[in-house]
């Protein structure tokens, strides 16, 4: 089993995994309109600036799901030589507009190193805005490029069972779906397929 997944890389994928499949056959989108982006932000407080007081207008959701489109485009380079998500396969932004969008976006607030050395812990350096209001969206780019950065992107793998469009990290050398769930959906699909193929 691997260590946990870091906080940038549990953002990232949260942020991507806002489009999943809706249970029945079809894409569903949590950022559809400014409460959905909402009702997100406020789920996030131990990663997100000021979520309880959060409020999420058109302008900010257009921004975050501008930022989203591009996270997945690059979420689907990343997964190479496998497939992307199929929710991204046929409309993938082109991947120099993606790196262009989430650079753009992580460069909305400037940040500075502080440091925090409690007495009984290491010291830790913070990114922190440096005019005290954090964007969203640069939170958000910063948090996807760290993730793509790291050595986390290379367990990136799209879930390619009936339905899905999730991505995930590979947590072990077998796995080949995002959840349990996932795996039997997948089982059950190529079982009726051999069937058929049999009669």
């Amino acid at each position: 089993m691997r260590e946990p997944i870091s906080r940038d890389a549990r953002l990232a994928l949260d942020l991507a995994l806002t489009v999943r499949h809706d249970g029945d056959g079809g894409v569903a989108d949590d950022l559809t309109d400014p409460a959905g982006l909402t009702a997100w932000v406020r789920a996030h407080p131990e990663v997100l600036p000021d979520t309880e007081g959060f409020t999420a207008d058109a302008a900010r959701l257009a921004a975050v799901r501008e930022l989203r489109a591009a996270a997945r485009a690059l979420f689907a380079r990343a997964v190479r030589p496998g497939e992307p998500s199929p929710a991204d396969a046929a409309r993938l932004l082109p991947e120099t507009e993606a790196v262009r969008r989430l650079n753009e976006a992580a460069a909305r607030t400037p940040t500075v190193p502080v440091l925090h050395w409690p007495r009984e812990a290491g010291p830790v350096v913070q990114q922190r805005p440096v005019h005290g209001a954090d964007d969203l969206t640069a939170t958000l780019a910063r948090a996807v490029i760290a993730f793509l950065a790291s050595p986390d992107r290379d367990r990136l793998r799209a879930c390619h069972a009936p339905r899905c469009v999730r991505y995930f990290l590979k947590e072990h050398p077998r796995q080949e779906w995002c959840k349990p769930s996932c795996g039997n959906r997948a089982r059950v699909a190529r079982h009726h397929q051999r069937h058929r193929a049999t009669t």
